[in-house]
């Protein structure tokens, strides 16, 4: 294929980066355009750095956009996101990206796909992958999303312009419901080993959630230290691929995606280091979470696994509620994370059965860069 320069601009969306484009601006066959995505990217790599694509060697660092006219009446744009593997020819869209969600409203604002007056604006973005609908606010001045502000996320340095996220009616995303397996607990017995304890909620995103301590960890460590331990990094995969069985994700464990279920290792708040060298003192966080994406520990929490988490501490019965204080009374919990500590907020009832109405979360977003991306 010879080489194409497409229209693209890259964003920083929370603790991600991604490359979005117009829907218009690729082709209509989906395996063409993955094979596009991933020569921006740069995947599939061996070496682990994606130095010949716009990718960082991470997963969160590994993302595309595509922003379309909306098909849902009630929404502005549609959003899909596809995940890049680093290291192997694979673009999943099984889930959705919550930190690169913050980046499609200013991206609709400054594109002109969303005309309207300067002051706070709503752009109601639907999310395709999870046919759910976020509505993101944040300011417009001049007809441009605003950048600077002074709002501070963890992972991120310096300080952004505020973006409020709504997730509405965030159960059941990919799966048949918030509680996917129908309890708000489940035992996974694996081939050799006891059976382990697992919560399997899925609220934005579907999420195995495990105690530490039943897995041999704290909950405190850093990224590497769990990744240096090969067997808890199998077993992990493992209590994922077997509970995405359950949750309908696959016929069998090797048939479960990479993307979704993630898996979260929670504890109870505890002091930890973040990556920056930070003190976190059990005060300052409600729950502790060590989460892997895409068979890697991931340096902050994903987003929207973020909100499930806050979900989960609000359903009764779950290994999140079991190990968490209780979120305050506006629904806050605050997650402690590698990065530092993220609050999310969520509302959540029984009525017959759990449901959870939304889940909310502020992030920041930047433009990082516009123009045409190479690809072959």
């Amino acid at each position: 294929m010879a080489e194409l320069w497409i229209p693209a601009a890259f964003y920083r969306g929370g603790s991600s980066k991604g490359v979005f484009f117009h829907h218009h601006d690729l082709p209509a066959d989906a395996a063409v355009r993955d094979r596009i995505f991933l020569s921006v990217i740069g995947s599939p790599d061996p070496y682990g750095r994606q130095l010949d694509g716009m990718g960082g060697g991470i997963s969160s660092l590994s993302k595309v956009v595509m922003i379309g006219p909306p098909t849902r009446e009630d929404t502005d744009v549609d959003y899909t996101f596809g995940q890049v593997a680093v290291d192997r020819p694979v673009v999943d869209w099984g889930a959705n990206c919550g930190n690169l969600s913050s980046a499609v409203g200013p991206f609709a604002i400054d594109e002109g796909l969303v005309p309207g007056p300067d002051g706070e604006r709503l752009v109601r973005i639907h999310q395709t992958n999870t046919r759910k609908v976020i509505h993101a606010r944040f300011q417009v001045r001049d007809g441009k999303a605003v950048t600077a502000g002074d709002f501070a996320i963890a992972g991120v340095a310096g300080t952004g312009a505020r973006i409020r996220l709504d997730f509405l009616d965030p159960g059941g995303s990919v799966t048949a419901g918030l509680l996917p397996t129908g309890n708000p607990m489940d035992r996974l017995a694996l081939p050799g080993r006891p059976p382990v304890t697992v919560s399997l909620v899925d609220a934005t995103n579907p999420v195995v959630f495990v105690a530490a301590a039943d897995i041999g960890l704290t909950g405190t460590e850093l990224p590497d230290a769990i990744e240096a331990r090969p067997e808890v990094m199998a077993l992990l995969d493992r209590l994922r691929r077997h509970a995405g069985v359950l949750a309908g994700l696959g016929g069998t464990p090797g048939a479960v995606p990479l993307a979704n279920p993630k898996v979260a290792v929670v504890a109870p708040p505890a002091p930890f280091r973040t990556l920056d060298k930070r003190r976190i003192g059990p005060g300052d966080h409600d729950v502790g979470v060590r989460m892997l994406s895409m068979e890697r520990a991931h340096r902050a929490v994903t987003l929207t696994g973020a909100m499930c988490l806050g979900v989960a501490a609000g359903i009764e019965g779950t290994v999140v509620q079991r190990l968490a204080r209780a979120p305050s009374s506006d629904g806050e919990l605050r997650v402690g994370n590698p990065s530092g500590v993220i609050s999310v907020g969520s509302t959540v009832r029984f009525d017959g059965r759990w449901i959870a109405d939304s889940a909310v979360v502020f992030r920041t977003a930047r433009r990082l860069m516009q123009g045409s991306v190479a690809a072959s």
